[in-house]
């Protein structure tokens, strides 16, 4: 009995060690490059360079209209590229509004392994490219990089899609049976940080999302005082939650 209870421990031990050492890898899935070059991508578009803090040179895409009254800078969530996200950035700039598309380090060919406080230094970097006023749209992980770049510096208006409380609470939904909270590197406690903010913001969630509980991106959109815009029948990465014209009506009634 004994040696029972010495092995049942022994692989816990190995499976919460296994956890911490690779968790990033369960949190962070990039698609790499080569990617095209933005007027390939859309019209107009160019390519731009981000210098972080931290001394890294990340790429994206710049679609920028002369007369827009804002410019979405689109955080993308945890999966792909900015490739991924055109369909977006294409369906803004028809209704006016100019866009900045760009890769968290690690994403789309660029340098660098993502963490929270590395994609902290790459929202900086995107931002430090835009003049004139600025929407965030953040979708899952990028709503917490999003609520994190505006307690540093206040967008006019924000859009949160899918986002959750904080990683560790969708950590663990999926893994109930691990002590996330306590193995996590990065936090991402976003329900504290929108709790701050005084943004003209928009929750948008889909109600059948299978990634993160609708339940926590309600709670999110109450402390941030936000208007909430439920999608009847929508999976997490569904077209409609990416593009959709409930999504592009909610960045136009923040812009």
């Amino acid at each position: 009995m004994r040696r029972a209870v010495l092995i049942a421990l022994a692989v816990v031990v190995t499976i919460v060690a296994v956890v911490f050492t690779f968790q990033r890898k369960l949190v962070y899935f990039p698609s790499p490059g080569p990617l095209p070059s933005a007027d390939e991508v859309l019209p107009g578009g160019r390519d731009v360079r981000l210098v972080t803090a931290d001394g890294l040179m990340l790429d994206g895409w710049h679609f920028e209209l002369p007369d827009a009254p804002v410019t979405v800078l689109v955080f993308p969530g945890n999966g792909g590229n900015r490739e991924g996200r055109v369909s977006l950035a294409r369906a803004l700039t028809s209704r006016g509004l100019s866009v900045l598309l760009f890769d968290y380090r690690g994403y789309g060919g660029n340098p660098g392994l993502p963490s929270e406080e590395g994609l902290t230094f790459d929202a900086r970097a995107a931002l430090d490219l835009i003049d004139g006023p600025v929407v965030y749209f953040g979708e899952s992980l990028g709503a917490a990089v999003a609520a994190e770049l505006a307690t540093y510096r206040a967008p006019k208006g924000m859009v949160l899609r899918s986002p959750f409380t904080s990683l560790a609470a969708a950590g663990s939904h999926h893994y109930p049976w691990l002590p996330v909270k306590m193995l996590l590197q990065d936090k991402y406690p976003v329900v504290e940080r929108v709790s701050t903010l005084d943004v003209p913001t928009v929750v948008l969630l889909g109600t059948k999302d299978s990634i993160v509980p609708p339940a926590q991106s309600r709670e999110v959109a109450t402390a941030a005082r936000a208007r909430l815009v439920e999608i009847d029948g929508a999976d997490h990465n569904d077209e409609v939650l990416l593009s959709g014209p409930q999504v592009i009506d909610a960045v136009l009634s923040v812009s």
